[in-house]
């Protein structure tokens, strides 16, 4: 089959590299690129593992309680709000 191609310039330059490397011409190296990605484009899409974290020990809370940590938080947005840190 015969036909006009309009290929973007780092395609072309990839493809042109390729070709000095390998010593062929654009024509077989622009089949074998096609060939390569259209038979990955072709495989079903492999199911990967589920993501999984690992537990890490932080060490101990600094607040005990959710109602402290706030308490803390809203001190210390009063002093900044009123200019003494």
């Amino acid at each position: 089959m015969r036909t006009t191609l309009t290929i973007d310039d780092d395609n072309a330059a990839r493809l042109e590299r390729m070709r000095k490397e390998r010593d062929l011409s654009l024509k077989e190296v622009v089949n074998e690129a096609l060939r390569l990605g259209l038979n990955e484009m072709a495989q079903p899409a492999t199911k990967s593992r589920p993501f999984q974290t690992r537990a890490v020990n932080l060490g101990p809370l600094l607040f005990p309680t959710v109602k402290e940590a706030l308490r803390v938080l809203d001190e210390d947005f009063d002093r900044k709000k009123l200019g003494l840190e």
